[in-house]
């Protein structure tokens, strides 16, 4: 099967002015950390150093975060929205956030204060799971969308915790703009990742909460600094964050070379740094494909202030490329340990493993400055939160295209 990767790079990245990425850098992280650290069940999640793999590549190390341990929920998201709700009530009280911890957010005295709200949201099941557990914890409603093509599975983990939860017949872009609506009419709080002009805040609340991954991250990797960071993009929300934290951590001149990947039926990410025009190009089709997480037509506008000034390349790849993601971290060589990661966490290690394995690519390779030198780091976002396609791909090798 020919890998087609279409690549771009913004002017920014080469020579532009930059955008400040303080907001997201280890001061900003630490706090979102202490508060996540609060939570009863908060544990680091691992980072998984595939030492066989990286030799078979030829490379210094290949590191992978794996978030299917994330707070029982089996994906990162949660660390956005459970801090954006803290930082929501934090705001309406007259407080900060690093005033409330789990406990004292649980507590009646905050209760009684809050009365009574209802979150609301889009998602394709990680996000919308991880603001219903949130909500639930905090004896508050939740009411989630979720696009065409979600899975049932997903959705009833979403009712499980208790939220209000349906399948549109929308598009994922247009399943947002629903949930603004709900919002509007009924005096609900949008937790949302997608920034537009007007709605900022909360978006940027939640990629704050993303950085407390690249905090651990950078911790457990006990000084060794990555040459190439990974990170897959839907609206680009997870992406910019986890930029701004190591552009911030090791500043412009020595920051690793951070390359960002998308499926090539929702690569709005890409399409805007192609482009480089100063304008947000959407992605308006059905976006089919398996990388449910990252299909999204339409970039944050916060999170793309971030990436083109700070990542320096912008691959849209196929989706057979994160399936064979999932079945190289599914099936370790041996010395290596597992990683079950999904449709979207695994996307980035299915780039990485091509370019090294497909000559046919070569060029984006050495363009990256990809070498027996490197030190790579990905993030595996998620777990198999969709058991059934999870086992269809690596199992039988199948999904919708093929």
């Amino acid at each position: 099967m020919r890998t087609t990767f279409k690549i771009a790079q913004t002017k920014n990245t080469k020579e532009g002015e930059r955008t400040s990425v303080k907001r997201f850098g280890p001061e900003s992280a630490a706090k979102a950390r202490a508060f996540h650290s609060s939570f009863p069940e908060y544990k680091e999640t691992p980072l998984v150093n595939l030492k066989e793999l990286a030799k078979v590549l030829g490379v210094k190390s290949v590191h992978v975060k794996d978030e299917s341990y994330r707070f029982g929920l089996n994906a990162f998201k949660v660390l956005g929205g459970s801090y954006t709700i803290a930082n929501y009530i934090a705001r309406e009280l007259g407080m900060d956030v690093s005033e409330l911890s789990y406990d004292r957010l649980v507590s009646s005295e905050i209760r009684q204060k809050t009365g009574d709200l209802t979150f609301v949201t889009a998602t394709d099941g990680n996000h919308g799971r991880g603001v219903a557990w949130t909500a639930s914890r905090l004896g508050q409603k939740s009411v989630v969308y979720m696009p065409k093509g979600s899975t049932e599975e997903r959705l009833e983990n979403i009712r499980a915790l208790g939220a209000e939860a349906s399948i549109t017949d929308l598009n994922y872009d247009d399943a947002v703009r629903f949930a603004k609506k709900g919002a509007d009419e009924n005096g609900w709080i949008m937790v949302q990742d997608t920034a537009w002009d007007g709605y900022e805040e909360i978006p940027g609340w939640i990629m704050e909460g993303y950085t407390t991954m690249a905090v651990e991250a950078s911790e457990q990797l006990k000084g060794e600094k990555p040459t190439h960071i990974f990170l897959q993009a839907g609206v680009g929300a997870m992406a910019g964050a986890v930029t701004g934290y190591f552009a911030a951590l090791y500043g412009e001149e020595d920051r690793p070379v951070i390359t960002i990947v998308e499926p090539d039926k929702a690569d709005c990410i890409y399409r805007t740094a192609r482009a480089d025009d100063g304008q947000l190009h959407f992605v308006a089709d059905d976006m089919a494909t398996i990388m449910a997480g990252l299909a999204c037509g339409e970039p944050c506008t916060i999170g793309w202030e971030v990436l083109k000034s700070h990542a320096d390349y912008f691959i849209s790849m196929p989706d057979y490329v994160a399936a064979q993601g999932m079945r190289i971290l599914g099936s370790p060589l041996p010395g290596d340990p597992r990683v079950i990661s999904g449709e979207s966490g695994a996307a980035t290690m299915g780039v990485v493993t091509e370019l090294f394995r497909n000559g046919e690519l070569r060029d984006i390779k050495e363009r990256l400055g990809l070498d027996e030198n490197s030190r790579i780091l990905c993030f595996s976002t998620e777990g198999d939160t969709d058991k059934e396609n999870y086992r269809r791909i690596v199992w039988d090798g199948s999904y919708p295209g093929i």
